[in-house]
């Protein structure tokens, strides 16, 4: 059984400022990917298609993982001078 992806939430309105408050629930949707979901859930998606995106999304976290590894190496601070005497 499969949990529910999206935990209740509760956007408070403070000085009826309804425009900031939906764009907090917009934010608040955006990171948990429930329009993506509801985008792809919307139509009919081709065996091939979930093919294709499953698999991209699967090369994208890699190179993602990949590139975030890197900066924090390149960010570390005690590292090692690669070349030293030649700054």
């Amino acid at each position: 059984m499969r949990h529910a992806q999206f935990l209740a939430r509760t956007v408070f309105v403070h000085n009826n400022n309804v425009d900031e408050a939906c764009r907090l629930l917009n934010r608040i949707l955006g990171k948990e990917e429930i329009f993506d979901q509801f985008r792809r859930t919307r139509f009919y998606e081709k065996p091939y298609q979930v093919r294709r995106r499953v698999n991209f999304e699967k090369c994208k976290a890699i190179y993602n993982e990949d590139m975030n590894r890197k900066i924090q190496f390149v960010l570390r601070k005690n590292r090692v001078d690669p070349f030293p005497g030649c700054s």
